[in-house]
């Protein structure tokens, strides 16, 4: 193996997978280090200390992507997948919605989810 990471979520989960599969006999080699024997007491050493390492990596990568979102808010991006429908057609669904969601999503050659979330839209205030 080459990534400890691709072993579990987090240092935690890397740990206790490797001791499962030690005490099932199995032995975890890190190919990056010289095929080092992460079952071994230096081996576990290393482990944990590479573990921490990817977790701090783990959690800037979040941090940023955080912030990032934060800011692009602030400037008033719209953030996510643009609306398929027009304005005036996602009127015409809050006006007919009556007439029932799989028709409508027919009428404008879209999914029923698009059509509901016009819909769950329509009772939320609308923005500024």
């Amino acid at each position: 193996m080459t990534k400890l990471d691709r072993l579990g979520r987090d240092a935690i989960d890397v740990s206790t997978t490797v001791k499962a599969l030690a005490e099932m006999g199995v032995r975890v080699y890190r190919l990056a280090l010289g095929g080092a024997d992460l079952t071994s007491s230096s081996g576990t050493m290393t482990m944990q200390v590479l573990n921490a390492v990817a977790q701090f990596e783990r959690d800037l990568l979040i941090e940023r992507s955080q912030s990032g979102l934060r800011r692009a808010k602030s400037e008033g991006r719209t953030l996510g997948r643009p609306s398929k429908l027009s304005q005036e057609q996602k009127q015409d669904v809050r006006n007919d919605l009556a007439k029932g969601i799989s028709g409508y999503a027919r009428k404008f050659a879209t999914s029923r989810q698009t059509v509901m979330r016009v819909r769950d839209e329509s009772s939320r205030p609308a923005p500024a």
